[in-house]
C-alpha cells in the first residue's frame, strides 16, 4: 500500500464500483452532475456562501465601508432576514448595491417529518438543480443539535449506510451547507424555541456525504457558522466526521479547531475493507497513524465512532482489539447500534450486547458512550439519510440479481 497522499477525483470515484464502471468522461462529471430538468439561471452571488473575509473584500470592491460586512452578517445570521430591504439600518443605496450583486438563498422545504419517539425533526430541501438534501434537528436534553449534509449522496460506499448506497451526485456548495442551518433556524418550532431559545447549540457534519471529500466548502461553512458576527457557534460545539480520508483529515486539524470524529467500525483490515471501501486506500495503520499525528488542542480527544453490526464486529475480541488500536491516541469511543434501512442487509445487536461491549471498554479505562440515534422511525438516524430522487438501491439491486441467478440455477433445464 502506498503512503497517504491527496486523493484526486478519479481515486475517490474508484471507491464506488458502480461509478468506476462508467466511461472516464462521465466519471469526470460526477462531482457536478447536471440539473434534473432545470438549469439555475441566477447570475448573482449567493451571499450565504461568503465567509466574513470574502464578504468584506466584495464590499470593499463596491467602494463601501468595512463595517458594512458586520452589518450584513448580523442581519443574515442573527435576524435571519429573507430580503435585503429588511436591513433597516443600512442605507438604501447600499441595499440596492447588495441586491444587484448578491441574493439571499431560500431553499424550498419539500418535507418535514417529526419523530414520535424523540421529537427529532427531519427536513428535506430542494437545491436549485432540483436535487434534494436532508438535515436533522435533534433536541437532546440541554442541547439543540443539527446534523448537516455536505454532499448529495456519497462516494465512500459504506455498506451499512443509506447515503453511501446512492453513490455521489455532487458536492454541496458553501451556501448550501450554511443554508440548511439558516433555513431551519428561520422556522424553529414553538416547542423548540420555548425550551432552547432560538439559537442552535451544536452542529455535527454527519449528514449526507463525506465532509472531508468537500473540505474547502466545509471549512468555509464552519468559518461562517463560528464567526462572532454570524451564528457565533464555538468550534468546540462543532464536530466533523470522516470515514478516513487521512490527508484531508490532517489538513482539517491544521486549519480548524472543531472536533474530529472518525468512523472506525471494524477492528481488522479484512472486515473494514469489506464494509468501508476507503480502507483499501487508507488502512487501519494509515488511519490511526494519521490520528496520532492530528493536531489536537489541550484536553481534546478524537471520537471514534463504531457502528455495531450483529455477528460481525461486536465480539469480545473486537473490544480487545479496539483497546490495542487506539493505544496512545487521546480518544473516546462512541458505540452506535446499527440503524436498519431498506438498502442494507445488516442486523442490529441487542442493547444488552452493546452494553456489555461498552462495559468491557469502560473497565479498561476507555471512555465509551452509546449513541442511541435520534429519529429512527422517520429514517433520520445515523446512516439513514438519503435523497428523495435516489429511489433505487444498488445494494438491493445486487441482492435481487443474485437471488434471481440462484433461482434460475435451481430450475430444471428446458431440455431435461
Amino acid at each position: 500500500m502506498r503512503n497517504p497522499e491527496d486523493l484526486n477525483s478519479d481515486d475517490l470515484i474508484s471507491l464506488n464500483p458502480d461509478v468506476a464502471a462508467k466511461p472516464l468522461d462521465e466519471r469526470a462529471k460526477i462531482f457536478d452532475m447536471p440539473a434534473i430538468g432545470k438549469v439555475d439561471t441566477e447570475t448573482r452571488i449567493p451571499i450565504t456562501g461568503l465567509t466574513f473575509a470574502k464578504l468584506s473584500a466584495e464590499i470593499a470592491q463596491l467602494g463601501k465601508e468595512k463595517y458594512r460586512a458586520e452589518q450584513v452578517f448580523f442581519w443574515l445570521y442573527r435576524r435571519r432576514i429573507r430580503k435585503f430591504e429588511e436591513m433597516t439600518n443600512v442605507s438604501k443605496d447600499v441595499r440596492a448595491l447588495l441586491e444587484e450583486k448578491f441574493y439571499i438563498p431560500h431553499p424550498p422545504q419539500i418535507n418535514r417529518q417529526i419523530s414520535k419517539e424523540d421529537n427529532a425533526h427531519k427536513y428535506l430541501y430542494r437545491c436549485t438543480d432540483e436535487r434534494t438534501i436532508e438535515t436533522v434537528l435533534m433536541p437532546i436534553k440541554d442541547r439543540l443539535t443539527q446534523c448537516v449534509s455536505s454532499q448529495v449522496g456519497c462516494a465512500m460506499a459504506c455498506a451499512f449506510c443509506n447515503t453511501g448506497d446512492m453513490g455521489l451526485m455532487r458536492n454541496l456548495k458553501t451556501h448550501e451547507i450554511v443554508d440548511q442551518v439558516l433555513e431551519v433556524a428561520r422556522n424553529y418550532p414553538n416547542d423548540i424555541v420555548q425550551k432552547f431559545g432560538d439559537r442552535i447549540t451544536n452542529i455535527v457534519y454527519m449528514g449526507m456525504g463525506e465532509p472531508l471529500h468537500n473540505l474547502e466548502n466545509v471549512l468555509d461553512s464552519i468559518d461562517i457558522l463560528t464567526h462572532p458576527n454570524g451564528f457565533n457557534i464555538s468550534h468546540r460545539k462543532i464536530t466533523v466526521s470522516t470515514s478516513g480520508l487521512v490527508p484531508q483529515m490532517l489538513e482539517l486539524g491544521k486549519r480548524s479547531k472543531v472536533n474530529l470524529a472518525v468512523s472506525l467500525n471494524a477492528t481488522t483490515d479484512e472486515l473494514r475493507s469489506e464494509i468501508m471501501p476507503v480502507n483499501k486506500r487508507y488502512n487501519l495503520k494509515a488511519l490511526l497513524d494519521g490520528c496520532r499525528a492530528y493536531e489536537l488542542g489541550p484536553s481534546r480527544r478524537i471520537t471514534f465512532e463504531y457502528v455495531m453490526l450483529k455477528g460481525l464486529n461486536d465480539s469480545r475480541q473486537d473490544a480487545q482489539r479496539i483497546l490495542t488500536l487506539l493505544k496512545g491516541i487521546p480518544s473516546k469511543v462512541n458505540l452506535i447500534p446499527y440503524n436498519p434501512h431498506p438498502a442494507s442487509p445488516f442486523l442490529r445487536p441487542d442493547l444488552q450486547e452493546v452494553k456489555a461491549f461498552q462495559q468491557y471498554l469502560l473497565d479498561r479505562n476507555m471512555t465509551t458512550t452509546i449513541r442511541i440515534s435520534k429519529g429512527p422511525d422517520i429514517l433520520a438516524a445515523c446512516g439513514q439519510l438519503r435523497s428523495k430522487e435516489a429511489l433505487k438501491s444498488k445494494y438491493q439491486e445486487g441482492r435481487d440479481r443474485k437471488a434471481a441467478a440462484e433461482k434460475r440455477s435451481h430450475q430444471p433445464s428446458a431440455n431435461a
